[in-house]
């Protein structure tokens, strides 16, 4: 697979154009695609480009079709006819198949000839796929002459939008049957496809122009050649020039063709071109569904430094020099003085507060695009932000930016190791911070002040169902940090990632990012801690376990399991299984519980022993007893004692946060000291496991890991160390080699800090 490099100015803001949001596109599908080699139509790839337009259709985008394929369509049917026309005698010895007839004399109309015979074949494809999804389809065959002429143009343009008001699709090809257009000339307005799809886009208004071809994009060589990686972004103002490979032996046009079609789109206003692979069966829905992009972005100028993008194809910087920025951004945080950097953390807070209406609006876009695509309610529910949420981001930025001390340099020993050299061990920053995370928008000011204090470069990426409003809270924050640090720290310092590919990419600079944390599903986890070298910091799961003790007060333990459960259902730290000692079932108790928990509206899945004691119906039993249900549903199973509850923990639990609610103390303790999980509460409900609650003013995530930081991960979680080593007197190991009069001796005394 070729490899992807960026070769134009990667520091510059993005363009504030998304291809995704683009109301009209052309797309040209070239004779290489929509053709196999022996000239027949490839029902795959026109089957696919007709279904991808459908969904195209579907978004309330108007979409026009220029087709090639009529001439290899029309070069078979022409041989046919020659092989029907010869007589029976001539086709036994003479020819076996229609290929046979290939080297037979062509006049110079015979292209011409073969596009009129092939245009039929070529639209009853067309009109017979398109039908399947109960759309119609329109064909315009033309000239250049129809362009030049302004009342052919007119008229062509005026029966065009007609046709596209009536949701139909204008499939257009050259007429070669009247021009005879026979290559490339300088007179001529366009000489192929590329070009002719290029003045469509120009006369049609169209926002995108994608032109598909059999290579993947522009490559900075010949494809062909060893290491020939595709450039993702060109900009015509640039006034760069490329170097070409070979042309497809189907068509007339090359990447030569297609570059300057882009470019000429360009400067006539279409405002981006894509290059792309047509055999990708998928590329339009990368481009304009998903948002993820392909092939290479031809823009005319490099984009305004003002207004960075979501969802733009390819218009993102290279993932090493993206990480780069962040690492130097970060150095220049840590220039910063503690009260600079509090100054900072209390504009970012101040301007959220601010923007609250723009970012609720932001929002609302994306929970009605989540809807429309049916976003799993759990997800639905992280995903929403509120006056509230937005209080709560505000105060705990607040919150951090109180600290009493700085955590930055802070000692944490000291120790003489001789007379005059003296060892201190500081707190200093990672450097560079990968975050990954889905639907919670409100993690990114959180996650950004955290990085902020702790002089932390920071890269982000958020699910593309919250993309609008990451854009937007990316933009108050890096708009917050310049402004307060005076242009001393750059927007860089926390750069949003707005590409899936972009993540792989950074997933392999493990000499540029020093910490990856990902904060979503269990697949998320899993794939990014399988494809990467970094350190990753994260849980897999939120499993959460409420144990209730026979020594349990009954009226504590329902309200301690119903707040677990449903005060934030979709949370990581959600209450999912509540075991119930079996001292509490004989007692009534359990049902005490039982009966809060329906009460709130939790529906009740049933473990082995619940079923078996008839605490719960047959048709509720769990199918599994490790489940992170993240909605209003909860496991509820019966143990014998505390140590079989340890053991269920173990066994079916993630190590996040476990509780047990018990009177007896010695109990409590016995279970805190024996249960392995990053938290572990006694009479307090799982929810308390967080960053904010715990007075850390925010978290990055919370680890169910064993090495580094373990819970809610805060600003320490964040620092690493660096030891630094003084001497009065200029020290060297020779001079404690224990030889001599003057020799050193080491003292290794602890000092207080």
């Amino acid at each position: 697979k070729k490899k992807t490099k960026r070769l134009f100015d990667p520091l510059l803001k993005m363009d504030p154009l998304k291809i995704v949001d683009a109301k009209r596109v052309v797309i040209k599908a070239g004779t290489s695609v929509v053709s196999n080699e022996d000239g027949t139509l490839s029902l795959v790839r026109v089957a696919a480009i007709v279904e991808q337009v459908y969904a195209l259709l579907k978004l309330q985008k108007e979409v026009i079709l220029i087709s090639s394929g009529a001439v290899g369509c029309g070069r078979r049917k022409l041989r046919k006819q020659s092989l029907l026309g010869t007589s029976l005698r001539k086709q036994m010895h003479s020819c076996s198949s229609l290929d046979d007839l290939a080297d037979e004399d062509e006049s110079e109309f015979y292209s011409a000839a073969s596009a009129s015979s092939g245009q039929l074949e070529l639209m009853k494809v067309y009109e017979t796929m398109f039908s399947q999804f109960d759309v119609a389809a329109s064909q315009f065959l033309v000239t250049e002459y129809d362009f030049n002429n302004s009342s052919r143009r007119s008229h062509l343009k005026n029966s065009m939008e007609e046709i596209i008001k009536h949701c139909m699709v204008p499939i257009i090809n050259e007429n070669d049957a009247v021009s005879a257009n026979q290559g490339y000339t300088d007179d001529n307005i366009f000489s192929d496809n590329d070009a002719l799809a290029a003045l469509v886009a120009q006369q049609m208004g169209a926002d995108a122009l994608v032109l598909l071809t059999d290579v993947d994009g522009l490559y900075d060589r010949a494809p062909s050649e060893p290491d020939a990686t595709v450039i993702p972004i060109v900009y015509r103002s640039a006034g760069d020039e490329f170097s070409y490979g070979a042309k497809s032996n189907q068509g007339r046009g090359g990447m030569s063709a297609k570059v300057g079609a882009a470019m000429g789109a360009l400067e006539a206003g279409v405002k981006a071109v894509v290059v792309a692979s047509g055999k990708d069966t998928t590329v339009l829905q990368k481009l304009f569904v998903t948002g993820e992009g392909a092939g290479t972005l031809f823009l005319e100028q490099p984009p305004s430094t003002d207004e960075p993008a979501v969802g733009v194809s390819g218009l993102t910087p290279t993932s090493a020099q993206q990480a780069a920025s962040a690492r130097d951004a970060g150095r220049k945080l840590q220039g910063l003085s503690f009260s600079e950097r509090s100054g900072v953390l209390k504009a970012v807070a101040q301007a959220i507060r601010d923007n609250e209406e723009s970012i609720l609006l932001a929002n609302s876009r994306d929970m009605s695009a989540a809807k429309q695509n049916n976003l799993a309610p759990a997800l639905l529910q992280r995903l929403k932000l509120s006056h509230e949420k937005l209080v709560t981001v505000a105060r705990g930025i607040d919150q951090l930016a109180d600290l009493a001390a700085d955590p930055l340099g802070k000692v944490l020993g000291r120790t003489e190791v001789a007379e005059g050299l003296q060892l201190t061990q500081l707190s200093v920053p990672i450097g560079v911070l990968l975050i990954v995370f889905e639907s919670r928008p409100d993690s990114l000011p959180q996650i950004a002040s955290l990085a902020l204090l702790s002089g932390n470069g920071l890269l982000l990426k958020g699910g593309k169902e919250a993309e609008h409003s990451n854009y937007t809270l990316h933009k108050v924050v890096v708009d917050a940090v310049a402004a307060a640090s005076d242009g001393k720290v750059p927007r860089e310092i926390v750069g949003l990632v707005t590409s899936r590919t972009q993540v792989s990419d950074l997933l392999k600079l493990d000499r540029l990012i020093d910490l990856v944390i990902p904060r979503g599903s269990k697949a998320l986890v899993t794939n990014i801690k399988k494809n990467t070298r970094i350190p990753v910091l994260g849980h897999a799961d939120g499993i959460c376990h409420t144990y209730i003790d026979q020594h349990a007060d009954d009226v504590k333990a329902a309200a301690i399991a119903v707040d677990g459960k449903i005060n934030y259902p979709a949370a990581c730290n959600a209450t999912e299984t509540v075991l119930i000692h079996q001292a509490k079932v004989d007692s009534g108790g359990c049902a005490t519980v039982m009966r809060e928990l329906r009460k709130a509206g939790v529906s009740l899945k049933g473990g082995p022993n619940a079923i078996a004691q008839g605490l719960i119906d047959m048709s509720c039993a769990a199918k599994s007893l490790s489940v992170e249900y993240g909605d209003l549903t909860c496991l509820v199973e019966v143990v014998a004692n505390m140590e079989e509850a340890i053991a269920h923990i173990h066994e079916h639990g993630s190590s996040h946060t476990e509780c047990i609610v018990t009177e007896d103390t010695a109990t409590a303790e016995e279970f805190i000291k024996t249960t392995d999980a990053a938290c572990v509460f006694h009479n307090a409900s799982t929810r308390f496991a967080d960053g904010f609650r715990f007075g850390l003013g925010a978290e990055v995530g919370i680890s169910t890991g064993r090495i580094h930081a373990r819970g809610p991960v805060g600003v320490e979680g964040l620092l690493t160390t660096k030891w630094v080593l003084r001497s009065t007197v200029g020290d060297t190991v020779a001079g404690f080699s224990g030889t001599g009069d003057d020799t050193r001796t080491y003292t290794h005394r602890s000092l207080a800090v």
